[in-house]
């Protein structure tokens, strides 16, 4: 059975930077919700975004603002974890949607200097840690779940006891111009699982945790969380709508990976992108899994707050999922007045921040073309 011990996290997102900071703002309710900063608003029928406020008093967007959030969050992990500024043979696996496009978009139209060496994330991650091992995934918006299974199979091999992973996307506007148009009106918020929502909006973030073999692998260092397992899978059923039955397969993998039944479950960290398709796909298969049980676990949607991290997402929910774990507190899905009918009878978290044990936690990301993963990760003790 899989036990993989947590021993570092790291975040940045549009509500704070760092995860208590993040954390704390997820209860008490602020978001990052506030008008476009990053590019014309004029050009788009949506105009609000959850960006991170990071580009300066004039407002004007920069290139390489991923790799700049990456090595942000991935530097507050290896600290966390005590592992230094030093990370030559450790493997650092990062999941995004998108990469470095935002620095190509502002290349190509306001020819902004561009380094083809620093669109691989590779090359920021050696220049800063001397990382010396480094991959990309890109999997959509679940690319960062992604990267954690890959980081375990990584660590079942025995080739390394140590991975640090990684996921980060900021916004673009070709993204965001194509998430607006498929909306019958412009999204003004991200409303998960509302029957009134009316679509995603993006958000910028990036997340990253420190990962061991086993106990003695990770040595004296304090475990925050232990990984049970996590599965993956790809659908194919549409180039963009869900499959519902795509989704209850990953989530029963997960359950079986990590030896848990849907009554272990304390806490869900869903998906939640608010989208007219999404939800009650996500939804339909959580009631299909935990069956008689589906009113049992705590359900909340942080993107709500954060809005769609994209790539970043998944990794996003199992920082804030553990960090639930250690204070006890459960942040709520804000907006969310009248659920959806496939989601009638589950235990969301709403209002003020639920307070309550959580020993199991199941992280939910799911992606376009239908590449589904799910994580579980178990208190520390």
């Amino acid at each position: 059975m899989l036990s993989r011990p947590i021993t570092g996290m790291g975040a940045v997102a549009s509500v704070g930077r760092g995860v208590a900071e993040l954390f704390d703002g997820l209860c008490e309710q602020r978001t990052g919700h506030a008008e476009l900063r990053g590019f014309d608003r004029s050009r788009f029928r949506a105009r609000h975004a959850y960006e991170v406020d990071d580009r300066g008093p004039e407002g004007v967007d920069v290139p390489a603002r991923a790799t700049r959030l990456l090595l942000d969050a991935v530097a507050q992990a290896a600290a966390d974890a005590g592992l230094g500024e030093d990370l030559s043979g450790i493997p650092i696996l990062v999941g995004t949607g998108l990469r470095e496009l935002r620095s190509a978009e502002l290349w190509w139209r306001d020819g902004a200097e561009l380094d083809d060496a620093g669109l691989h994330f590779g090359t920021a991650l050696r220049e800063r840690f001397g990382a010396d091992d480094t991959h990309t995934f890109s999997n959509a918006c679940s690319a960062s779940l992604y990267a954690l299974a890959l980081a375990s199979d990584l660590l079942e091999q025995d080739d390394t006891d140590t991975v640090i992973v990684a996921g980060v996307d900021v916004l673009t506007e070709s993204m965001y111009g194509l998430l607006e148009r498929v909306h019958p009106a412009p999204p003004d918020r991200v409303r998960p699982f509302d029957a009134h929502r009316t679509g995603v909006l993006m958000g910028e973030g990036a997340a990253a945790v420190v990962l061991h073999r086993d106990g003695e692998a990770a040595g004296e260092r304090a475990v925050r969380a232990r990984l049970r397992g996590v599965a993956v899978n790809c659908d194919a059923y549409h180039v963009t709508a869900p499959d519902p039955d795509g989704i209850a397969t990953a989530i029963r993998s997960a359950h079986r990976l990590a030896g848990v039944k849907p009554a272990d479950v304390d806490l869900v960290m869903l998906h939640g992108t608010g989208t007219l398709l999404n939800d009650e796909a996500e939804a339909t298969a959580m009631a299909e899994v935990l069956g008689e049980d589906a009113d049992r676990p705590l359900m909340t949607a942080v993107k709500s707050m954060t809005g769609h991290t994209s790539g970043g997402s998944g990794l996003l929910n199992l920082v804030m999922g553990v960090r639930a774990m250690e204070e006890g507190r459960v942040p709520p899905t804000l907006g969310l007045e009248q659920p959806v009918e496939e989601a009638a009878g589950f235990r969301f978290v709403t209002g003020e921040p639920a307070q309550a044990p959580v020993r199991v936690a199941q992280l939910n990301a799911f992606g376009f073309g239908g590449i589904n993963a799910v994580a579980i990760v178990e208190a520390a003790r």
